[in-house]
């Protein structure tokens, strides 16, 4: 049985803004949490207009707080852009005020573009090379602090921070299996590679203190409705979003377009076919197919599912609808 989380943007519609997209975060995530779904993570983006989550570990605590048992976390921290003792503490600060429900993602991108990267780390000398190292150092603080020990962080030290490597390639699940952490791959935007790393993780996974076997986690668009026709409508929304992102015009979360496909020409075609190949896109029925065929597929452990949809309501009811389709195929929280 495989378990069901939420990847949640924060996405700002057009018409809206960042106050109401993160009030809608929380309220989806008391709803996850009512529907049974296992996590809810948000995900560190700078300089992009449609995301609302760019403050991660704030923006989870405002979840945290509207909800009783869900984990929340992030999908992920783009540690380049941090030192790993402010990361601790912010995430150490959540485990101590919400305990056994803190998940820690953490990416080796920047999460954003090159102008914003230079402003948030003044250089970029070190970077992505040093994220072996810097996670490495990171987890170091979550150890319970030893007598005499000069540094440490306050709170974190001793917290029960669950940490995964994020990843879109070979080297996260490399570097996954190499400190024995869980996994999970960015499918939902970044699928080439999927299978390629799946496999080299499992294959090289070393056990640790954390973990004792290899865990693999998924993502995957989805976006239900009570027709096809609906949901075909919704998922227009982030087509439209990763044209206009692709083509250097990232804005706020377009509303949704009757008959989109047929705008596209053979280039914008080619690209959303290769980016968003791990969507499913339809009814409750379409839906159940669709994750059944995904989890048999890559073996998961578990599915982490993202849906950028325009109206607040639409996106509740889409995650109603996977709920019951999670039912019907055996995938439980």
């Amino acid at each position: 049985m495989i378990p069901l989380s939420i990847l949640d943007l924060s996405p700002i519609p057009e018409g809206s803004d960042a106050g109401q997209a993160l009030r809608h975060s929380r309220d989806l995530a008391r709803h996850a949490d009512a529907l049974g779904y296992r996590r809810f993570w948000m995900a560190e983006h700078h300089n992009m207009p449609g995301i609302a989550s760019a403050a991660t570990a704030v923006a989870l605590a405002h979840v945290a707080e509207g909800t009783q048992r869900i984990r929340i976390g992030a999908g992920g921290i783009m540690l380049p852009n941090h030192a790993p003792l402010i990361i601790a503490e912010q995430f150490g600060t959540l485990a101590a005020l919400y305990p056994g429900r803190v998940d820690l993602g953490l990416g080796r991108a920047p999460g954003t573009d090159q102008v914003a990267a230079r402003a948030m780390r003044r250089n970029l000398t070190s970077g992505e090379d040093a994220f072996p190292q810097d996670v490495v150092e990171l987890l170091s603080y979550f150890r319970p602090a030893e007598p005499g020990q000069a540094l440490r962080a306050v709170p974190g030290a001793g917290e029960a921070v669950e940490a995964w490597i994020l990843g879109s390639s070979t080297f996260g699940a490399q570097l996954a299996a190499y400190l024995g952490l869980p996994y999970a791959f960015a499918s939902h935007f970044a699928p080439a590679q999927m299978m390629d790393a799946i496999a080299v993780y499992r294959e090289r996974f070393r056990p640790s203190e954390r973990l004792a076997a290899p865990h693999v986690m998924v993502g995957v668009n989805v976006f239900a409705a009570e027709t096809e026709d609906e949901a075909r409508f919704l998922f227009s929304s982030l087509q439209q979003a990763f044209v206009n992102l692709r083509s250097g015009r990232p804005g706020k979360l377009p509303a949704p377009v009757e008959g989109f496909d047929g705008q596209l020409d053979r280039y914008a075609r080619a690209m959303l076919d290769n980016a968003l190949s791990c969507s499913v896109v339809g009814t409750r029925e379409t839906v159940r197919q669709g994750i059944a065929e995904i989890a048999a597929r890559t073996g998961a452990d578990e599915l982490m599912v993202t849906a950028q949809i325009h109206d607040h309501g639409a996106r509740l009811r889409s995650f109603e609808i996977l709920a019951k389709a999670q039912a019907m195929v055996g995938i439980a929280a």
